[in-house]
C-alpha cells in the first residue's frame, strides 16, 4: 500500500470524538486502529491513544483528529469508515467495514 492511500475515512463524528478524547493527553496524541486475530468472528478491532509511530504507518487526518494505521491491519480495513455513535445503547467508536463477511453482535470483532 502506498504512502499516500487511505484504506479508511473518518466522519465528523468520529473526528470530533478523537479530539476530545485526547485533548488532556500529552501533544501529539492520536488515535491508532489496529487489526489483531481473535474475537468472536475472528479479528478484533484495537483502539488506542499513543503518541509513538511505526515506519509503515498511515496517516489520516480529519478536522484536526489524527488516526494512525500500520501497513498490516490497512489491508483488512481497505474501503472502511470509522464513525462514533451516540444512542440509547451507549456511545462507541464502530468500523463499517466492507470487506468483513461477518460480525459480531459486539461489533469489535469480524471475518473475512
Amino acid at each position: 500500500m502506498s504512502e499516500t492511500a487511505t484504506p479508511i475515512t473518518v466522519t465528523a463524528a468520529a473526528a470530533a470524538r478523537i479530539r476530545f478524547v485526547t485533548s488532556d493527553e500529552p501533544e501529539g496524541t492520536f488515535m491508532r486502529i489496529s487489526v489483531s486475530g481473535g474475537g468472536c468472528s475472528g479479528f478484533s478491532y484495537g483502539f488506542a491513544l499513543t503518541t509513538e509511530r511505526g515506519d509503515d504507518d498511515i496517516v489520516i487526518e480529519k478536522d484536526g483528529a489524527t488516526v494512525v494505521i500500520d501497513g498490516i491491519s490497512a489491508e483488512y480495513l481497505q474501503g472502511s469508515e470509522l464513525d462514533f455513535v451516540d444512542d440509547l445503547m451507549g456511545q462507541a467508536f464502530k468500523m463499517k467495514n466492507p470487506n468483513a463477511t461477518a460480525t459480531c453482535g459486539c461489533g469489535t470483532s469480524f471475518a473475512m
